[in-house]
């Protein structure tokens, strides 16, 4: 039996074709409906919010035990195949931060603003010692896919994207730290993207393409 062929039968029998999206931010599900519904997969992606699942505790010290965490918690209360997402800034200067802590990084969960004013004050002293030296980051995407809630063998994806951190916001869209990611290439920020270049450069983008590329679809 195929991998896609045990994910699918694994499903609870009144809801066929269905697999749990791990997680309940806005902006994460709107990049994942969008990049699914382009893969035309024979499934249905439901959030695990449209199933009052609530988040799971983030324990793990990585992206990819973070990312199975969740996938597990979410498997193991709806019962169906789950894909969890992890993903963050990293920031070498900084010791890898905000790193796992991304969402949180100011002391208040999914406060964007907040997040990115104090990633800029941090950077400061950064800055300083160096002034000519662009700030190197990079958004890191792990995606986790198991079957059921004590899956042995998940599948893993990881999808890295580089640029450099600005010093003050640029571009209204996106989400997270999207404004102050700097693109050198493209001369643009990651906020200023529109939805459909971002997909196809982004982690997630990436992340999601290599998860794809291990079903055999």
């Amino acid at each position: 039996m195929s991998i896609i062929d045990t994910l699918l039968t694994s499903t609870h029998p009144a809801t066929d074709n269905q697999w749990v999206l791990a997680s309940n931010n806005k902006g994460k599900l709107a990049e994942f409906k969008r990049i699914f519904a382009e893969a035309n997969l024979d499934v249905t992606i439901v959030p695990q919010g449209q199933l009052n699942i609530e988040d799971a505790i983030e324990n793990g010290l990585s992206f990819v035990e973070n990312a199975i965490i969740k996938a597990r918690h979410a498997s193991r209360i709806s019962g169906l195949p789950a894909i969890a997402d992890d993903s963050g800034l990293c920031v070498p200067a900084l010791g890898n931060a905000p790193g796992i802590y991304s969402a949180r990084y100011a002391g208040e969960h999914g406060n964007d603003s907040k997040n990115n004013a104090k990633l800029i004050t941090d950077l400061q002293p950064i800055r300083a010692a160096k002034p000519d030296a662009p700030v190197k980051g990079m958004f890191v995407c792990v995606l986790a896919m198991v079957c059921h809630a004590d899956d042995p063998l998940p599948i893993i994806a990881q999808g890295l994207w580089h640029g450099e951190i600005l010093d003050a916001p640029h571009g209204a869209g996106g989400f997270g730290y999207d404004p102050l990611f700097w693109l050198p290439d493209l001369q643009a920020s990651a906020a200023s993207l529109s939805a459909a270049d971002k997909n196809s450069i982004s982690h997630r983008g990436q992340a999601i393409q290599q998860l794809l590329a291990q079903l055999p679809l």
